[in-house]
């Protein structure tokens, strides 16, 4: 601990009496990343977690100073043993982190023609929860986003079929081999249905809510992928996000959610450029 504390003196003397322009870079990228995991955290399990290590560094170096061996010896071992801990308290958050940076951003095209498919998808979604809705058809409809779902897949039936009411409604007719289950969609495609998912075990769910709603707000605690249940019980169509559960949606609500995730323009650097550049050759004319 004192060799680690001598460490932090030297880089503090360093970085306030003889600054360079690595040293500021360097801050910078470690102020980044540190703001990277508050945010990758906050309103989590994980928060809780990091709090109580920091709390738990603070005793180590008031232990240190107090002279208190055995104490000091305990949070000592437990400090340089902290990446261990970090991977093992922090796995679903690091595994989400390294999947986004993985995978990336990505765009979709708005085309004409990618608009007007995009528009039929809606409007087979839309009328396939209302329909199931009506009907008071238990379904779990679970949208893929950056994040890859391959894992989820798996554990369903393959299905890799155009997005179609009709089938929707069919895989969650009750009595069938499918109906239990999510469906996973990827784009355009139904990828598999009949896919299992790990339960929520946030507290503050209401428990007139049951394990479809859980498994709708569980898989959207760990990736970005968006939910929408059917409530089969009371036909309410709700939707989870980012570990959250919206209720009552209706036709107009569905229209703006469906509508935000495949109406989507295309915000990388070269589209923007092109978009800029077609907006001064219309001026021109």
């Amino acid at each position: 601990m004192q060799s680690l504390w001598a460490q932090l003196q030297m880089l503090l003397w360093n970085i306030f009496n003889r600054p360079t322009i690595a040293d500021i870079l360097d801050i910078l990228i470690v102020a980044f990343l540190l703001y990277e995991l508050l945010m990758l955290t906050r309103e989590t399990r994980a928060s809780a977690v990091l709090k109580g290590l920091v709390m738990l560094v603070l005793a180590s170096w008031v232990s240190d100073l107090l002279g208190l061996t055995a104490l000091n010896w305990v949070l000592l071992n437990v400090v340089n043993n902290g990446a261990v801990v970090l991977v093992i308290l922090f796995q679903p958050e690091l595994r989400k982190a390294l999947e986004q940076i993985g995978r990336g951003a990505i765009h979709k095209s708005s085309t004409a023609e990618n608009m007007e498919e995009n528009e039929h998808i809606i409007n087979e979604f839309i009328s396939c929860l209302l329909t199931l809705s009506r009907r008071r058809v238990g379904a779990l409809i679970v949208i893929e986003q950056r994040i890859g779902l391959k894992d989820v897949i798996e554990t369903g039936t393959t299905l890799n079929s155009h997005i179609s009411a009709a089938l929707l409604e069919n895989i969650f007719e009750p009595n069938t081999p499918l109906h239990d289950g999510a469906v996973v969609i990827r784009g355009s495609r139904i990828m598999a249905a009949a896919c299992i998912l790990s339960l929520s075990e946030g507290k503050g769910i209401s428990r007139e809510l049951g394990t479809r709603h859980r498994a709708a707000i569980g898989i959207t605690e760990t990736t970005d992928a968006i939910s929408l249940i059917v409530s089969e019980e009371t036909g309410i169509i709700s939707m989870a996000r980012n570990g959250k559960l919206t209720r009552h949606l209706d036709r107009a609500a569905l229209e703006e959610v469906l509508g935000s995730l495949y109406h989507q323009k295309d915000t990388s650097l070269w589209a923007t450029l092109m978009e800029k550049a077609k907006r001064r050759k219309g001026g021109a004319a």
